[in-house]
């Protein structure tokens, strides 16, 4: 048997590599494997990592050119459709030239777009990031060419036919598509075809907003499931390059604009803690509406698909008809409640409308986009209620402005609960630091009181319903913390190679304790492991007694470093299809110190409780 290994002490503190070459192997077993290029003492970033900032780069130039595209031909088909000129300026649809037959442009529209999705794509239905992240969790991150095309049209035709959607939504869905075909050309893996799609979303996030740190943010609350430097820098990098670009063609104004905030006293914030609470419930109870029309067109509809948006149309047509505002993305209408330029009445009336036409425009599967509509609601109902407080204690401190800016980030918290992205977006976006206290307070009672009331956010109910388990956590890998050495039984029997049938069994199969363990290393008169092989192969009734195990089927054996994490361990059982690893010295990388099995990776999990 092997000398045993002090249980706890590292072995060595050197890495050598992967290489077998003069192990002695015999060419009938086959290679030994070794750890494959896992690192024991790895470092942040890797060599390719630079390369894939690079692909970043690109889908930042890329992605902002794709999103300012996109919204030039929104206008356009805006500017066609409503106002009856040729121009790409982005403007509002409005009912004022057309009277009754705004009606009929948006059933149009969701004409179009219903045959587009039945003859092109399914996919291209709802507003793209659960899509997106369906993707990531179901398909290693590879999105269908054809989605990177079909996606944007679709939008472009429903929102410029004035359907109540924001840009953004398809815009980030189209730079996600984009980053997904990069990495299926450049033959990536899925990891780094994840990093490529999120940067490909938050460039275009970034370019349609200015917003490269919410942006970041979204793309890692959202998409990316994880907080780590190899991923987090090239969608940083993707971020800043294209808001960078939009500010050079677009100005660096805030696109949201508002009056200063003012300091705010603890009663204040109070108050907007409270209001964040109340817009936490609205958010569940908007969620629960898109479904509940989603669920009603599937049952009391009774003709295909297809024709469902042309059907949610006529409802956005008819709130069209009595408030123009809630057609269209609706951006320069978030920017007037945000200035209190907005009477309480039309408030009222823009926040519950766009409320309606949006949810049946959504929940009957058109194409767009959930953040500019959230934005207009929640910034309404932020501004109604503090109107509502002033006329009842005109000297509570609060500010109708930010109460706006507190509802519009707090709706957008409860609806999706990417909280840290919501509060900085915000201050992004109307470029007021001093909202940061009163967002902070708004959004956390309202990511609260969206966890009490619904278990899933208006991003992963589908996706629940599909059977689709979204993580709502980041939290750092307890298994990467652990070293092999921690958990590795160092008392390992191997077999000499020369030895017959008769003698392993006479001299190892005796005590039943033995036949607990599965397979044992085989090794030859240096102590050099050739290969491994199971009790079943040496107890087996056909194997002649004079044979030498040697002779037997021989498995490779798969070597793990005593400075590896568990979770590198885990995932080589996982690559080769094994349940344990050989621990081996990185200086004599054929002698076997010890053994780990997915017993022991189990039963590491204790340690975590």
């Amino acid at each position: 048997m092997s000398t045993p290994h002090k249980p706890g002490k590292p072995l060595s503190q050197e890495h050598t590599g992967t290489t077998t070459e003069g192990l002695g192997i015999a060419p009938s077993i086959g290679p030994i494997l070794t750890h494959d290029g896992i690192d024991p003492h790895p470092t942040l970033l890797r060599r390719r990592d630079f390369f894939m900032c690079l692909f970043a780069i690109g889908l930042g130039i890329v992605g902002s050119g794709v999103a300012l595209l996109l919204l030039k031909l929104i206008g356009l088909l805006t500017n066609i459709c409503f106002y009856g000129r040729f121009s790409f300026a982005f403007s509002d649809p409005t009912a004022r030239y057309l009277g009754g037959w705004v009606i009929l442009i948006p059933v149009i529209g969701g004409l179009v777009v219903g045959m587009m999705a039945r003859y092109g794509s399914e996919a291209i239905r709802g507003h793209g990031i659960p899509e997106a992240m369906e993707s990531i969790l179901l398909r290693q991150s590879r999105i269908p060419p054809r989605l990177t095309f079909l996606k944007p049209l679709s939008a472009i035709i429903s929102i410029g036919t004035g359907g109540p959607f924001g840009a953004e939504g398809p815009i980030i869905a189209t730079g996600g598509a984009l980053g997904s075909l990069v990495g299926q050309i450049f033959k990536t893996s899925a990891d780094e075809r994840k990093t490529l799609l999120a940067a490909g979303a938050a460039a275009g996030m970034a370019a349609t907003f200015g917003a490269p740190v919410s942006s970041v943010l979204m793309a890692v609350e959202l998409l990316l499931f994880e907080f780590r430097p190899r991923s987090l820098l090239p969608v940083a990098l993707a971020s800043a390059i294209a808001a960078g670009l939009r500010m050079l063609v677009m100005g660096t104004h805030p696109i949201f604009a508002m009056p200063s905030v003012p300091p705010v006293h603890i009663g204040a914030l109070l108050i907007y803690g409270v209001l964040g609470a109340l817009v936490g419930g609205v958010a569940a109870l908007i969620t629960r509406t898109v479904y509940a029309v989603e669920d009603g067109f599937h049952k009391y509809v009774p003709i295909h698909w297809m024709w469902w948006p042309a059907i949610g149309a006529i409802v956005v047509g008819i709130c069209g008809y009595f408030d123009s505002h809630t057609l269209g993305v609706g951006y320069d209408h978030i920017s007037a409640v945000l200035k209190g330029d907005v009477a309480l009445r039309a408030m009222i009336a823009l926040g519950l409308l766009k409320w309606i036409s949006w949810s049946f425009s959504l929940g009957s599967g058109t194409s767009g986009g959930t953040l500019a509509p959230l934005f207009t609601m929640g910034s309404s109902f932020g501004a109604v209620l503090a109107v509502a407080l002033l006329r009842v204690f005109p000297n509570c401190g609060v500010s109708v402005s930010v109460a706006a800016l507190v509802g519009m980030a707090a709706l957008f918290t409860g609806s999706t609960r990417a909280i840290l992205t919501s509060i900085v977006f915000a201050v992004e976006t109307t470029m007021q630091p001093r909202g940061l206290l009163p967002l902070l307070a708004g959004c956390s009672t309202s990511f609260l009181f969206s966890c009490l009331l619904l278990k899933n956010t208006i991003l992963t109910e589908k996706l629940s319903r599909r059977g689709v388990r979204v993580p709502g956590e980041l939290m750092a890998d307890f298994m990467d913390r652990l070293y092999v050495r921690d958990a590795a039984t160092w008392q390992v029997i191997t077999l000499p190679a020369h030895s017959t049938v008769y003698e392993i069994r006479a001299r190892f199969f005796t005590n039943q304790n033995v036949l607990s363990h599965h397979d044992f290393p085989v090794v030859d008169e240096n102590q050099n492991v050739i290969g491994m092989i199971g009790y079943r192969e040496l107890l087996n009734p056909n194997a002649r007694m004079d044979q030498p195990i040697s002779q037997l089927a021989l498995r490779p054996a798969v070597f793990t470093n005593p400075d590896h994490s568990l979770r590198d361990a885990d995932r080589l059982m996982e690559r080769f299809k094994v349940g344990r690893l050989l621990v081996a010295d990185p200086a004599q990388p054929a002698k076997v110190k010890g053994i780990i099995t997915r017993s022991d990776l189990l039963a590491a999990h204790r340690l975590n409780n």
